[in-house]
């Protein structure tokens, strides 16, 4: 393989302990369940402000946040179209995910092809700026306080450049008015939404069982996807991913609300498995040569990792001069 070219990791050893077996069909159904964990604690969130208890708003807060974090990586999974078997539902509880994370579906679906296909290189939509050589240091900085800070409206912000900046990689004239008529409809939506607050004066409600766990929310996901990527500029998925396995049953439930996210570098390898078997192919996360990352522990490890990268943020194997790839990272 010559140096210029990225590749796909190589399949490590075969380990027996390690084989892919069948999913519990509790795994297999993590988002429905995640989504009726969210439900019971906006009752909850609803109950307690009603009776201004804010002893428990905070702390079902918080909790609502991270279930809305869950969710966000349902539009993910609907996004690679394996959120539910009929198509017409995914796409649909994709759409509606959107509207309430102010994200077009059909953007997202249409750029996040660009993150599998040309994985921390330039042409990677969703890790720009940290894939561009050429972006200054200080607007690379810039740009990861406002997305780890602010990620609720810097996401939206980054796929509206991808849409909207000259040479768009989203050129199908089908699929930008399906972006715009989703567009508009997001608009419509929190107008909606915010009239009701103002008529009825149910602000505290719009504000605590909406904004402030939804803005926590796109930041947990900001901070995710960091983990899952920056700072790394490897030429393999495993040396350009870095993945988690959890040895708690604090960190699988984590897992297990995050839909087995956090095995982030078999969905690279292996991107149209369902999320109730990426666990059963953790073998793939084991790296084969000194270059690539083993799978950390925890989240708080990976943070670890992610912050000495932060300093000067930057993604891909282009930053060390390997430059003119071809081949695509995810093409296994």
């Amino acid at each position: 393989m010559e140096a210029t070219t990225q590749a796909p990791a190589p399949a490590p050893a075969e380990n027996p302990l390690f084989e892919p077996h069948e999913p519990h069909w509790v795994s297999r159904a993590a988002f429905p369940i995640m989504v009726g964990m969210l439900a019971l604690t906006l009752g909850g969130l609803f109950a307690a402000l009603y009776h201004n208890n804010y002893w428990l708003v905070v702390p079902l807060a918080l909790i609502a946040s991270h279930l809305m974090h869950g969710n966000l990586i349902g539009f993910h999974e609907a996004s690679h179209g394996m959120l539910r078997k009929s198509r017409l539902l995914n796409d649909l509880d994709g759409v509606f995910i959107g509207f309430l994370s102010l994200m077009s579906f059909t953007l997202y679906r249409a750029s996040h092809q660009t993150h599998h296909a040309h994985l921390g290189l330039e042409r990677d939509e969703e890790l720009w700026p940290f894939n561009d050589p050429k972006s200054p240091r200080w607007f690379r900085r810039l740009m990861a306080f406002t997305e780890l800070f602010f990620g609720l409206f810097h996401t939206p912000a980054m796929f509206l450049r991808t849409f909207l900046r000259k040479n768009s990689p989203i050129r199908s004239k089908k699929v930008r008015r399906r972006v715009w008529m989703e567009l508009f409809g997001i608009v419509a939506f929190h107008a909606m939404m915010l009239t009701a607050a103002a008529l009825t004066g149910g602000w505290k409600y719009w504000l605590w069982m909406y904004f402030i766990p939804g803005f926590i929310a796109g930041n947990l996901q900001s901070w995710r996807k960091y983990v899952e990527h920056v700072g790394l500029t490897g030429s393999t998925i495993r040396s350009a991913t870095r993945s988690i396995i959890a040895d708690t049953w604090t960190g699988k439930l984590v897992s297990f609300t995050l839909l087995h996210e956090p095995f982030h570098g078999v969905h690279h390898q292996r991107a149209g498995l369902p999320h109730a078997e990426l666990p059963g192919y953790q073998k793939d996360l084991y790296p084969t040569n000194d270059e690539e990352l083993a799978p950390f522990r925890s989240y708080s490890h990976a943070i670890g990792h992610l912050v000495t990268c932060l300093y000067d943020p930057k993604v891909g194997a282009q930053w060390r001069g390997l430059k003119g790839a071809q081949t695509s990272l995810a093409a296994k």
